[in-house]
């Protein structure tokens, strides 16, 4: 699949309008691979990614990854900033914090997506910056210097996507992660609607900072454990500590994982808000469909599958093919649920 924000990120790279020495250390934040790190060969790169698909990417093609690295003084570092503006800021902030005096800092996005508030946010950093636009996205770089750097700035940046209490005080979350302040209203509505009859052992797909798996905990006191899958790291590591209450009571593990590569199991049912974009604002219905063939692969013969999506996802072809039985249970606020049962011969 093409990639314009990376595409047009190395451009500065490629036109020598950066120009870095053979083994430069070089970060880059919120990677993602493609052709264009070709830009990058002769660098020693490191990848920072804690989004599970775009992690297993970059490993695949042989690029070292963390979820989060502690090193520093880089010669340059790269980021490709999330669409969220405290997130955004705060990755900007942080790609600052990575490099070396006198290093470069270098960030992209879609003009669709704060492209022009990227320029302006690291002029107000570091002073200045250059920029180019091209395949509908700006790329924006500017060299570190300590006399131009606005350090009272990137210390209040750097926090601004900090885990807080949020919904009163009931959860823990922080910006970037999806539907981070609030309840999603399709989750809202699928907790409403799983049965307090549930039991045994089960998981959730997809499990954000926790809010679904806890509504079982709340609703169905036969659940003896949970396996929370969820491909942003700095989700899970929040579901850990909104779950913190059932520590000892009932089994849970976390799984950073892409749920469409597959799950373990078996499992007594699963619940499920599939993701239906990734890195981008278009629907991808693949990705939900992807997270149904696991459900079904995961779950015992008879084993129930709960799931909620936007009314328009195309989803219900899928769920014949794998699962015997399918029923809506809920159509409402431009949300539908479905439960899905998997029958006794393995389908």
């Amino acid at each position: 699949m093409s990639d314009p924000a990376l595409d047009t990120l190395v451009l500065p790279l490629e036109t020598g309008a950066v120009e870095l020495a053979d083994k430069s250390r070089v970060l880059f934040l919120r990677a993602r691979t493609g052709r264009p790190l070709a830009a990058l060969a002769d660098a020693d790169l490191v990848c920072e990614q804690s989004f599970a698909p775009d992690r297993d990417a970059l490993q695949k093609a042989g690029l070292k990854v963390d979820a989060e690295t502690e090193d520093k003084s880089f010669d340059a570092v790269l980021v490709l900033p999330g669409r969220q503006r405290q997130e955004a800021r705060a990755q900007l902030a942080r790609a600052v914090s990575k490099t070396r005096p006198g290093g470069t800092v270098i960030a992209c996005a879609p003009n669709t997506e704060g492209a022009k508030t990227l320029e302006s946010d690291l002029q107000e950093l570091l002073g200045s910056a250059e920029k180019m636009t091209k395949n509908k996205c700006r790329v924006v770089w500017s060299e570190l210097s300590d006399d131009s750097l606005n350090t009272a700035l990137l210390a209040e940046w750097l926090v601004l996507d900090a885990p807080r209490t949020v919904l009163d005080g009931a959860f823990v979350s922080r910006p970037g992660i999806f539907a981070w302040d609030r309840i999603d209203p399709a989750s809202r509505l699928l907790a409403d609607l799983v049965p307090a009859t549930l039991k045994g052992r089960g998981a959730d797909l997809g499990a954000g900072f926790g809010y679904l798996t806890r509504a079982v905990f709340e609703k169905a006191p036969k659940v003896t454990s949970m396996d929370l899958y969820e491909a942003e790291k700095r989700a899970l590591d929040l579901a850990e500590q909104n779950l913190a209450a059932f520590k000892g009571l009932r089994t849970m593990n976390g799984i950073w994982s892409d749920v469409t590569q597959g799950i373990e199991g078996p499992y007594d049912f699963i619940v499920s808000n599939p993701p239906f974009h990734q890195a981008g604002k278009a629907d991808r219905a693949d990705v939900g469909q992807g997270f149904i063939r696991a459900a079904a692969r995961g779950l015992r013969p008879g084993g129930e599958f709960f799931m909620v999506a936007n009314r328009h996802l195309p989803y219900e072809h899928t769920l014949g093919e794998v699962f015997a039985d399918v029923k809506q249970l809920a159509d409402e606020g431009g949300y539908k649920v479905i439960r899905a049962v998997k029958g006794k011969g393995g389908r």
